[in-house]
Protein backbone atom coordinates (compact mmCIF):
# COMPACT_ATOMS: atom_id res chain seq x y z
CA UNK A 1 0.00 0.00 0.00
CA UNK A 2 1.27 3.44 -0.85
CA UNK A 3 1.94 6.28 1.56
CA UNK A 4 -0.65 8.96 2.30
CA UNK A 5 -1.58 11.26 -0.59
CA UNK A 6 -1.86 14.94 0.25
CA UNK A 7 -2.69 16.67 -3.03
CA UNK A 8 -4.87 15.92 -5.99
CA UNK A 9 -1.84 16.04 -8.28
CA UNK A 10 0.04 13.25 -6.56
CA UNK A 11 0.50 10.04 -8.55
CA UNK A 12 -1.03 6.93 -6.97
CA UNK A 13 1.12 4.03 -8.20
CA UNK A 14 -0.46 1.20 -6.21
CA UNK A 15 -3.72 -0.08 -4.79
CA UNK A 16 -5.47 0.46 -2.51
CA UNK A 17 -5.44 4.23 -2.78
CA UNK A 18 -4.46 6.19 0.29
CA UNK A 19 -6.46 9.39 0.28
CA UNK A 20 -8.34 11.26 3.04
CA UNK A 21 -11.80 9.91 3.82
CA UNK A 22 -13.38 13.30 3.17
CA UNK A 23 -12.10 13.15 -0.42
CA UNK A 24 -13.79 9.82 -1.17
CA UNK A 25 -17.06 10.51 -3.01
CA UNK A 26 -19.77 7.81 -2.94
CA UNK A 27 -19.83 6.08 -6.30
CA UNK A 28 -23.49 6.81 -7.00
CA UNK A 29 -22.67 10.50 -6.66
CA UNK A 30 -19.88 10.18 -9.23
CA UNK A 31 -22.01 9.62 -12.33
CA UNK A 32 -20.39 11.55 -15.18
CA UNK A 33 -22.86 12.91 -17.74
CA UNK A 34 -20.53 12.60 -20.73
CA UNK A 35 -19.40 9.11 -19.84
CA UNK A 36 -23.00 8.06 -19.23
CA UNK A 37 -24.08 9.45 -22.60
CA UNK A 38 -21.22 7.74 -24.42
CA UNK A 39 -21.80 4.43 -22.67
CA UNK A 40 -25.50 4.37 -23.54
CA UNK A 41 -24.87 5.41 -27.14
CA UNK A 42 -22.11 2.86 -27.61
CA UNK A 43 -24.14 -0.02 -26.27
CA UNK A 44 -27.23 0.83 -28.25
CA UNK A 45 -25.34 0.96 -31.55
CA UNK A 46 -25.43 -2.81 -31.39
CA UNK A 47 -29.01 -3.91 -32.07
CA UNK A 48 -28.61 -7.14 -30.14
CA UNK A 49 -27.25 -5.33 -27.12
CA UNK A 50 -29.99 -2.69 -27.36
CA UNK A 51 -32.63 -5.43 -27.38
CA UNK A 52 -31.11 -7.11 -24.35
CA UNK A 53 -30.84 -3.80 -22.50
CA UNK A 54 -34.47 -2.92 -23.21
CA UNK A 55 -35.52 -6.31 -21.86
CA UNK A 56 -33.27 -5.77 -18.79
CA UNK A 57 -31.25 -8.82 -19.74
CA UNK A 58 -27.97 -6.91 -20.10
CA UNK A 59 -26.36 -4.56 -17.61
CA UNK A 60 -23.00 -2.79 -17.77
CA UNK A 61 -21.17 -0.68 -15.21
CA UNK A 62 -18.03 1.34 -15.81
CA UNK A 63 -15.80 3.35 -13.44
CA UNK A 64 -12.83 5.51 -14.39
CA UNK A 65 -10.40 5.35 -11.45
CA UNK A 66 -7.43 6.91 -13.23
CA UNK A 67 -7.75 9.93 -10.92
CA UNK A 68 -9.02 8.88 -7.47
CA UNK A 69 -10.03 12.48 -6.74
CA UNK A 70 -12.19 12.69 -9.88
CA UNK A 71 -13.98 9.36 -10.21
CA UNK A 72 -16.28 8.94 -13.21
CA UNK A 73 -19.08 6.39 -13.16
CA UNK A 74 -21.62 5.25 -15.75
CA UNK A 75 -24.08 2.37 -15.81
CA UNK A 76 -26.89 0.87 -17.85
CA UNK A 77 -29.48 -1.14 -15.92
CA UNK A 78 -27.21 -0.52 -12.96
CA UNK A 79 -29.68 -1.50 -10.24
CA UNK A 80 -31.14 -4.47 -12.13
CA UNK A 81 -30.37 -7.51 -10.01
CA UNK A 82 -29.69 -10.65 -12.04
CA UNK A 83 -28.62 -14.22 -11.48
CA UNK A 84 -24.81 -14.12 -11.42
CA UNK A 85 -23.64 -17.71 -10.70
CA UNK A 86 -20.17 -17.55 -9.12
CA UNK A 87 -19.57 -13.82 -9.37
CA UNK A 88 -21.18 -13.34 -5.89
CA UNK A 89 -18.30 -15.32 -4.43
CA UNK A 90 -16.98 -11.78 -4.03
CA UNK A 91 -19.50 -11.52 -1.19
CA UNK A 92 -18.18 -14.71 0.43
CA UNK A 93 -14.65 -13.33 0.17
CA UNK A 94 -15.64 -10.10 1.90
CA UNK A 95 -17.61 -11.89 4.62
CA UNK A 96 -14.67 -14.22 5.26
CA UNK A 97 -12.16 -11.37 5.50
CA UNK A 98 -14.54 -9.44 7.77
CA UNK A 99 -14.81 -12.52 9.99
CA UNK A 100 -11.03 -12.86 10.07
CA UNK A 101 -10.74 -9.24 11.17
CA UNK A 102 -13.50 -9.73 13.77
CA UNK A 103 -11.72 -12.90 14.95
CA UNK A 104 -14.86 -14.98 14.54
CA UNK A 105 -13.08 -17.07 11.91
CA UNK A 106 -9.64 -18.58 12.45
CA UNK A 107 -7.04 -17.35 9.97
CA UNK A 108 -5.51 -20.74 9.25
CA UNK A 109 -3.95 -22.25 6.15
CA UNK A 110 -7.13 -24.07 5.06
CA UNK A 111 -9.24 -20.91 5.22
CA UNK A 112 -6.66 -18.85 3.34
CA UNK A 113 -6.27 -21.55 0.70
CA UNK A 114 -10.04 -21.80 0.27
CA UNK A 115 -10.34 -18.02 -0.16
CA UNK A 116 -7.71 -18.11 -2.91
CA UNK A 117 -9.08 -21.18 -4.70
CA UNK A 118 -12.65 -19.87 -4.54
CA UNK A 119 -11.60 -16.74 -6.45
CA UNK A 120 -8.72 -17.76 -8.71
CA UNK A 121 -10.24 -21.04 -9.90
CA UNK A 122 -13.87 -20.44 -8.88
CA UNK A 123 -13.67 -23.62 -6.81
CA UNK A 124 -17.20 -24.49 -5.60
CA UNK A 125 -16.01 -26.81 -2.87
CA UNK A 126 -13.78 -24.12 -1.41
CA UNK A 127 -16.65 -21.62 -1.55
CA UNK A 128 -19.02 -24.06 0.12
CA UNK A 129 -16.57 -24.77 2.95
CA UNK A 130 -16.31 -21.03 3.62
CA UNK A 131 -20.09 -20.58 3.45
CA UNK A 132 -20.54 -23.40 5.96
CA UNK A 133 -18.01 -21.78 8.31
CA UNK A 134 -19.56 -18.33 8.00
CA UNK A 135 -23.26 -19.08 7.81
CA UNK A 136 -25.75 -17.16 5.68
CA UNK A 137 -26.59 -14.75 8.50
CA UNK A 138 -22.97 -13.57 8.64
CA UNK A 139 -22.79 -13.15 4.87
CA UNK A 140 -26.04 -11.16 4.82
CA UNK A 141 -25.01 -8.97 7.76
CA UNK A 142 -21.74 -8.17 5.99
CA UNK A 143 -23.46 -7.26 2.74
CA UNK A 144 -26.03 -5.07 4.50
CA UNK A 145 -23.45 -3.50 6.84
CA UNK A 146 -23.99 0.30 6.68
CA UNK A 147 -20.28 0.69 5.87
CA UNK A 148 -20.77 -1.32 2.66
CA UNK A 149 -24.47 -1.61 1.75
CA UNK A 150 -23.61 -4.02 -1.05
CA UNK A 151 -27.13 -5.39 -0.73
CA UNK A 152 -29.58 -2.52 -0.36
CA UNK A 153 -33.32 -2.95 -1.05
CA UNK A 154 -33.62 0.78 -1.75
CA UNK A 155 -31.31 0.33 -4.75
CA UNK A 156 -32.64 -2.92 -6.15
CA UNK A 157 -30.66 -5.27 -3.90
CA UNK A 158 -27.20 -6.15 -5.18
CA UNK A 159 -24.72 -8.83 -4.18
CA UNK A 160 -26.33 -11.86 -2.54
CA UNK A 161 -25.34 -15.40 -1.60
CA UNK A 162 -28.19 -17.56 -0.34
CA UNK A 163 -27.12 -21.08 -1.24
CA UNK A 164 -24.07 -23.26 -0.95
CA UNK A 165 -22.21 -23.86 -4.22
CA UNK A 166 -23.27 -27.48 -4.07
CA UNK A 167 -26.22 -29.63 -5.12
CA UNK A 168 -27.44 -30.08 -1.56
CA UNK A 169 -28.40 -27.35 0.83
CA UNK A 170 -31.30 -25.08 1.70
CA UNK A 171 -31.89 -21.89 -0.28
CA UNK A 172 -32.08 -18.49 1.36
CA UNK A 173 -33.21 -16.33 -1.58
CA UNK A 174 -32.81 -12.59 -1.53
CA UNK A 175 -35.95 -10.72 -0.40
CA UNK A 176 -36.45 -8.73 -3.61
CA UNK A 177 -35.78 -11.05 -6.54
CA UNK A 178 -35.72 -14.48 -4.96
CA UNK A 179 -32.22 -15.21 -6.26
CA UNK A 180 -29.79 -17.57 -4.57
CA UNK A 181 -26.69 -16.03 -6.17
CA UNK A 182 -27.34 -12.51 -7.43
CA UNK A 183 -25.71 -9.22 -8.30
CA UNK A 184 -26.26 -5.84 -9.91
CA UNK A 185 -23.53 -4.07 -11.85
CA UNK A 186 -23.70 -0.94 -9.68
CA UNK A 187 -23.12 -2.97 -6.54
CA UNK A 188 -20.33 -4.96 -8.18
CA UNK A 189 -18.69 -1.71 -9.24
CA UNK A 190 -19.13 -0.42 -5.70
CA UNK A 191 -17.40 -3.53 -4.35
CA UNK A 192 -14.32 -2.87 -6.48
CA UNK A 193 -14.50 0.87 -5.85
CA UNK A 194 -14.58 0.44 -2.05
CA UNK A 195 -11.79 -2.11 -2.39
CA UNK A 196 -9.65 0.27 -4.44
CA UNK A 197 -10.22 2.97 -1.83
CA UNK A 198 -9.18 0.63 0.97
CA UNK A 199 -12.65 0.81 2.54
CA UNK A 200 -13.59 -2.87 2.61
CA UNK A 201 -12.87 -3.78 6.25
CA UNK A 202 -9.68 -1.65 6.36
CA UNK A 203 -6.76 -0.81 4.04
CA UNK A 204 -4.75 -3.86 5.11
CA UNK A 205 -7.66 -6.26 4.56
CA UNK A 206 -8.52 -4.53 1.28
CA UNK A 207 -4.97 -5.15 0.16
CA UNK A 208 -5.32 -8.81 1.17
CA UNK A 209 -8.45 -9.14 -0.98
CA UNK A 210 -6.76 -7.41 -3.91
CA UNK A 211 -3.94 -9.94 -3.69
CA UNK A 212 -6.45 -12.80 -3.80
CA UNK A 213 -8.28 -11.27 -6.78
CA UNK A 214 -5.07 -10.55 -8.74
CA UNK A 215 -3.75 -12.58 -11.66
CA UNK A 216 -6.89 -14.61 -12.53
CA UNK A 217 -6.19 -18.20 -13.54
CA UNK A 218 -9.30 -18.50 -15.74
CA UNK A 219 -8.54 -16.71 -19.01
CA UNK A 220 -11.90 -16.17 -20.69
CA UNK A 221 -14.40 -13.34 -21.19
CA UNK A 222 -12.76 -9.98 -20.36
CA UNK A 223 -9.39 -11.52 -19.49
CA UNK A 224 -9.18 -13.32 -22.83
CA UNK A 225 -9.08 -9.97 -24.60
CA UNK A 226 -7.05 -8.06 -22.04
CA UNK A 227 -4.30 -10.68 -22.35
CA UNK A 228 -3.77 -9.23 -25.84
CA UNK A 229 -4.75 -5.58 -25.41
CA UNK A 230 -3.11 -4.93 -22.04
CA UNK A 231 -0.60 -7.72 -21.34
CA UNK A 232 1.24 -5.63 -18.74
CA UNK A 233 -1.83 -4.49 -16.84
CA UNK A 234 -2.62 -5.99 -13.46
CA UNK A 235 -6.07 -7.59 -13.40
CA UNK A 236 -8.33 -8.15 -10.40
CA UNK A 237 -11.28 -10.23 -11.48
CA UNK A 238 -14.25 -12.55 -10.76
CA UNK A 239 -16.64 -14.00 -13.34
CA UNK A 240 -18.78 -17.01 -14.22
CA UNK A 241 -21.27 -18.59 -16.61
CA UNK A 242 -24.22 -20.89 -15.94
CA UNK A 243 -26.49 -21.83 -18.80
CA UNK A 244 -27.67 -18.51 -20.35
CA UNK A 245 -26.41 -16.33 -17.50
CA UNK A 246 -23.01 -14.74 -18.01
CA UNK A 247 -21.20 -12.38 -15.68
CA UNK A 248 -17.82 -10.74 -15.51
CA UNK A 249 -16.21 -8.10 -13.34
CA UNK A 250 -12.71 -6.71 -13.42
CA UNK A 251 -10.53 -3.95 -12.05
CA UNK A 252 -7.81 -3.13 -14.59
CA UNK A 253 -4.69 -1.43 -13.27
CA UNK A 254 -2.33 -0.50 -16.08
CA UNK A 255 -0.70 2.74 -17.16
CA UNK A 256 -2.46 5.87 -15.90
CA UNK A 257 -4.86 5.93 -18.86
CA UNK A 258 -5.87 2.27 -18.40
CA UNK A 259 -7.27 2.18 -14.89
CA UNK A 260 -10.92 1.28 -14.63
CA UNK A 261 -13.58 -1.04 -13.24
CA UNK A 262 -15.88 -2.88 -15.64
CA UNK A 263 -18.82 -5.14 -14.75
CA UNK A 264 -21.34 -6.83 -17.02
CA UNK A 265 -24.28 -9.17 -16.49
CA UNK A 266 -25.99 -10.81 -19.45
CA UNK A 267 -28.83 -13.28 -19.82
CA UNK A 268 -28.55 -14.62 -23.34
CA UNK A 269 -27.29 -17.73 -25.06
CA UNK A 270 -24.59 -15.64 -26.80
CA UNK A 271 -23.52 -13.87 -23.62
CA UNK A 272 -20.11 -15.52 -23.58
CA UNK A 273 -19.51 -14.31 -27.14
CA UNK A 274 -20.49 -10.76 -26.18
CA UNK A 275 -18.05 -10.75 -23.27
CA UNK A 276 -15.23 -12.56 -25.01
CA UNK A 277 -15.11 -12.45 -28.79
CA UNK A 278 -16.40 -8.90 -29.19
CA UNK A 279 -15.65 -7.75 -25.68
CA UNK A 280 -17.10 -4.30 -25.83
CA UNK A 281 -15.17 -3.29 -28.96
CA UNK A 282 -18.19 -1.39 -30.26
CA UNK A 283 -18.74 -0.11 -26.75
CA UNK A 284 -15.16 0.96 -26.22
CA UNK A 285 -14.35 3.32 -29.05
CA UNK A 286 -16.05 6.43 -27.63
CA UNK A 287 -15.28 5.54 -24.01
CA UNK A 288 -11.66 6.12 -23.23
CA UNK A 289 -10.74 3.47 -20.75
CA UNK A 290 -12.38 0.21 -21.72
CA UNK A 291 -10.38 -1.77 -24.23
CA UNK A 292 -9.53 -0.07 -27.54
CA UNK A 293 -8.33 3.16 -25.96
CA UNK A 294 -6.21 4.14 -28.92
CA UNK A 295 -9.33 4.60 -31.05
CA UNK A 296 -10.65 7.44 -28.87
CA UNK A 297 -9.88 11.14 -29.28
CA UNK A 298 -6.90 12.32 -27.27
CA UNK A 299 -6.63 15.51 -25.27
CA UNK A 300 -3.97 16.86 -22.99
CA UNK A 301 -4.20 16.48 -19.25
CA UNK A 302 -4.82 19.78 -17.40
CA UNK A 303 -1.84 22.09 -17.13
CA UNK A 304 -0.64 20.88 -13.74
CA UNK A 305 0.59 17.69 -15.43
CA UNK A 306 0.77 18.28 -19.19
CA UNK A 307 2.94 15.26 -19.93
CA UNK A 308 0.14 12.74 -19.47
CA UNK A 309 -2.53 12.37 -22.13
CA UNK A 310 -5.98 10.95 -21.67
CA UNK A 311 -8.49 9.55 -24.14
CA UNK A 312 -12.02 10.82 -23.66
Amino acid sequence: MISSCHTQNDVQPELPFSIPDEKIIPLRQSVDKNLQKNLEASLKKNKTWARLINKKKMAVGLVDISDPYHIKFARVNGSQMMYAASLPKLAVLLAAVQALEDRTLEENEQVLDDMHEMISQSDNRAATRLIDLLGFAKIESTLTNPDYELYDPEYGGGLWVGKRYAKKGKRYPDPLMGLSHGASVTQVCRFYYLLAMGKLVNPQRSEQMLTILANPELHYKFVNTLDHLAPKAKLYRKSDTWRNWHSDSILVWGPVWRRYILAALIEDKDGENILRHQPMEELSSPVFFIFCLHSSPIIARPAHNPTIIYSL
